[in-house]
């Protein structure tokens, strides 16, 4: 049983290293924590060998699932429905065509470049058309940006983009059976049950320490996770759609988002990042360099081929525009999933998804340093700086990417 102690000790060693690392480089943690699993798994798999940061033991797995699964229900939360009503015409704009532009030229490249089979190259296109909601809202969250309407534009368009992935993935490869009848059917009586029962039962029992609303929001995500894996989907799915719906009630308790809040970066995400980080097999890259170089290349190309041009049309400043562009080029948890559901129905080799993941990670974290630290719209972070934000570890990432 001490082994177990010994290696959650060694991941959150890993996380607090990632985390002075992100003050004295003044970048996001997210980067620095899938940086640091990638370097760890490395050194710490030849100093001590290859099971002492074992990313799939099934405890490391759970805790990275629920962390990408609250993070998610977080980054719901804060696009409130209005606000997402006020501009949803941009949004969905920007949404659709970063999803489609990478979707259609990752997949081209893969077949007509790299020589993949046709299954294969779609698999890529799928893989390579995500925007990590993950990544992104902890961003916003770092810079205050995720209470602005700003902000919220974003997070609005990396839901319609990562649905418009979902769908391509279960249209293409995920047969649909009444498993998943019954998961889209009860999610929907879950939101609208949700929804009318939430704040009458928050306003009743709520506010004591037991905590208990935690307790009902994790129950309501883990049950829903838990369906949408039994009908063939993913458990982050249903979080960000339930996030949504709670916005109004949720969203304006400002603390509990501040407790679930530290919940989840204080020790979930860290083991999300850092997992995602430890997956890359370095020997892979190596070996397919070119392939990796090509599949980020495509990427981030078609992400501005299509999102720059949306969000000129939609009246950005070329600095927002930027921004936006470089953020929507993140990927993470769904481009590593549909990778992952790929490797696990034979539709890529071990060798495909090492590159696929390798370039999926990648893309997590060239963007986002690129964009806060050539583009970020201060205009837009002066506007919500509080105590809150310029708290000791916000301000180092503010100033930082100044």
């Amino acid at each position: 049983m001490e082994q177990v102690w010994f290696s959650a000790a060694l991941w959150l060693g890993l996380a607090l290293a990632a985390t002075l690392l992100s003050i004295w480089l003044r970048i996001s943690v997210a980067l620095t924590e899938i940086v640091v699993g990638t370097v760890a798994q490395l050194i710490i798999g030849a100093a001590l060998g290859p099971q002492a940061l074992d990313a799939n033991e099934s405890w490391v797995k759970f805790l990275a699932g629920v962390g990408a699964i609250v993070l998610t229900f977080l980054a719901g939360v804060e696009l409130e429905p209005k606000s997402f009503l006020k501009d949803w015409r941009r949004a969905t704009l920007i949404g659709l065509v970063s999803f489609a532009a990478p979707f259609v030229g990752a997949a081209a490249a893969a077949k007509f470049l790299l020589g993949w089979d046709s299954n294969a190259a779609w698999l890529a296109g799928v893989a390579m058309s995500t925007t990590s909601v993950a990544v992104v809202y902890a961003v916003m969250l770092e810079l205050g940006l995720n209470r602005t309407q700003f902000g919220k534009v974003i997070l609005a368009a990396c839901f319609i983009t990562d649905l418009g992935t979902v769908i391509a993935l279960g249209l293409l490869f995920a047969p649909f059976t009444w498993r998943t009848a019954v998961f889209a059917g009860g999610l929907v009586v879950a939101m609208v049950v949700l929804l009318k029962l939430t704040r009458p039962f928050f306003r009743l029992y709520g506010g004591r320490t037991s905590e208990l609303e935690a307790k009902y929001l994790l129950f309501a995500l883990f049950a829903l996770g838990g369906t949408a894996v039994w009908a063939g989907s993913e458990a982050v799915l249903p979080a960000y759609l339930v996030g949504m719906i709670l916005a109004g009630t949720v969203g304006r308790d400002h603390a509990l988002v501040r407790r679930l809040r530290t919940l989840t970066f204080g020790l979930l995400t860290p083991f999300y990042f850092i997992r995602a980080g430890s997956l890359v097999q370095l020997s892979a890259l190596r070996a397919g360099l070119g392939t990796f170089l090509v599949l980020l290349a495509v990427k981030i190309a078609a992400k501005f081929v299509g999102v720059y041009p949306a969000c000129r049309a939609s009246r950005y400043a070329r600095g927002e525009a930027m921004y936006t562009t470089l953020l929507m080029s993140t990927g993470l948890t769904f481009g590593t999933i549909s990778a992952l559901y790929g490797l696990t129905h034979d539709i890529i080799t071990p060798a495909q998804y090492s590159l696929l993941v390798a370039a999926v990670i990648a893309s997590a974290v060239v963007p986002t340093w690129i964009a806060n630290r050539f583009f970020l719209p201060h205009h837009h972070v002066e506007a919500v700086r509080t105590p809150e934000v310029e708290s000791p570890s916000t301000t180092s990432v503010i100033v930082g990417v100044q």
